[in-house]
């Protein structure tokens, strides 16, 4: 089983393509006139367009110099046809910059202005915090620009430790504010902020992206949750809208498609059961893992204790001076109000690169990831001494690991890694030992745990997947009918 499934080829190409034509677009000489014009039209003084433009995966910036300002600005955009939901994306992110700047000690690049322009669609007017350089590029390897950052593997022990510590100050100051919902936050008032939109994740703009998901299949605008319960529910059933939406590359045969089904299924029914937020902890009694390596920590209160959790919080976005000092933290785009369980996790950036992308494999990525860990576990633990914070992060992300919830919050976040490491590290913790099987037919080992009902959809799904390979081609689902596609193979 590779450790990163495919996504749907044909929807990836389609994105390529839209992503050629985004540049050729935000690179246009109109286009640069255009703003220019709207940030003069903002600030009411002369302003110049400063090269080169910034382009990020999700957002285009255009350095302006302002007439009467000390430094720049940046107009920042959603990048045309990248993101999901622009609109409500760059109002999430602006309410969650100004409550990290409001209520942590957390750098954020300041925010002049921000809405929806008639000319130029959501918008954003930050502070250029001038530095182009993040933490990433003083922890990673030399590469071509095309490469996938990996952490220098002969980075001196001194200098990891230096580098982490100040990122340990970052996760801890990130995690101080405490909220009583899961979902995002909007800015109600001026300098007031509450939970009241929907959770926007990475993982659901890849869906659509990459997948081709339909849109209609994600919580309705506006959903926040009580309980971390309730949203690793939506995040099992997001990962089962993969199996039934994604077209193409999905499925290699009829026993690939059973094993798929046969863990989002169990998955889910361990978020219905409640068994996912307290796995791992010393409340875990339901576990295999829990009978011969118990946990001593206690899972985070139901409710009122969930904290900020951004899917791309890593080295790459908190900017650094040439001396690797810390100047702000960016790019909040993904980020959300979540379980608290996710900050109890170590970080899964420690390598930079992610575990189902690492070229030697998965299980090569776990050996490197565990010893920097130590690493990182030492920085942390002198990060704790030196800011007091109340809450001891070292501790339950050493036991994260140590009894595997690490990796059930990694696969519920991420569709395409799922598979792997549900099969790798989450089944025999939760359901005990099983007998060695190839992995395409890892689904007869657990098939008897699911319900009559579960067990009588698998073989109608295995058909319509199996009939949806013949013929390669993007699906276009209706809202209502893709509701119900969904429901039909949920049973509760």
């Amino acid at each position: 089983m590779e450790a990163r499934q495919d996504s749907d080829n044909l929807a990836w190409d389609r994105s390529d393509e839209r992503w050629e034509e985004a540049m050729k677009q935000v690179r246009l000489s109109s286009t640069c006139r255009k703003i220019e014009s709207f940030a003069k039209r903002m600030f009411g003084n002369p302003v110049t367009l400063v090269t080169p433009l910034i382009i990020g995966g999700f957002n285009v910036l255009y350095p302006i110099r302002v007439e009467g300002l000390s430094g720049n600005v940046l107009v920042r955009l959603p990048c045309p046809d990248q993101t999901v939901f622009p609109e409500e994306k760059t109002f999430a992110e602006v309410a969650t910059a100004a409550c990290i700047s409001q209520h942590t000690q957390l750098p954020v690049p300041k925010t002049f202005y921000h809405g929806v322009d008639s000319e130029i669609g959501p918008f954003m007017i930050i502070e250029d915090l001038v530095s182009r350089r993040g933490m990433g590029q003083a922890l990673e390897a030399p590469r071509e620009d095309n490469d996938t950052p990996v952490l220098h593997p002969n980075i001196s022990e001194t200098k990891l430790k230096s580098l982490y510590l100040k990122m340990a100050r970052c996760v801890l100051k990130l995690a101080q504010p405490t909220f009583s919902r899961i979902g995002a936050l909007v800015e109600t008032s001026p300098g007031s902020y509450h939970v009241l939109g929907r959770p926007m994740t990475l993982n659901m703009n890849n869906m659509v992206q990459l997948s081709n998901i339909p849109k209609s299949i994600f919580p309705s605008e506006g959903t926040t949750y009580q309980t971390a319960d309730e949203w690793y529910v939506v995040l099992a059933e997001m990962q089962m809208a993969t199996l039934l939406f994604q077209h193409n590359d999905m499925v290699s045969s009829e026993n690939d498609c059973r094993t798929k089904y046969v863990a989002r299924q169990l998955f889910r029914r361990l978020a219905k059961q409640g068994r996912l937020s307290n796995y791992g902890f010393s409340e875990d009694n339901w576990s295999a893992c829990s009978k011969y390596a118990p946990a001593t920590l206690p899972a985070p209160e139901g409710s009122d204790s969930f904290r900020l959790w951004s899917d791309d919080f890593r080295p790459v976005n908190v900017l650094v001076d040439e001396n690797d000092e810390v100047l702000g933290a960016i790019d909040w785009e993904f980020a959300y109000v979540g379980p608290m369980q996710f900050v109890l996790d170590p970080p899964w950036w420690l390598l930079l690169n992610v575990p189902e992308m690492w070229d030697d494999g998965i299980e090569d990525w776990t050996s490197v990831y565990e010893r920097r860990l130590k690493t990182w576990l030492s920085a942390m633990e002198e990060a704790e001494q030196e800011m007091n914070p109340g809450l001891l992060l070292s501790a339950y992300m050493r036991e994260s690991w140590a009894t595997g919830r690490f990796w059930l919050n990694y696969a519920a976040r991420k569709s395409w890694a799922f598979d792997t490491i549900y099969w790798k590290y989450l089944d025999e913790r939760f359901f005990g030992e099983r007998e060695d099987i190839p992995a395409e037919e890892l689904w007869k080992i657990r098939v008897q745990l699911l319900s009559k009902e579960e067990r009588a959809a698998m073989e109608p799904l295995v058909q319509m997947k199996m009939e949806e390979s013949k013929e390669r081609c993007l699906v276009e689902w209706e809202a209502a009918e893709a509701r119900q596609r969904l429901s039909s193979f949920l049973f509760d």
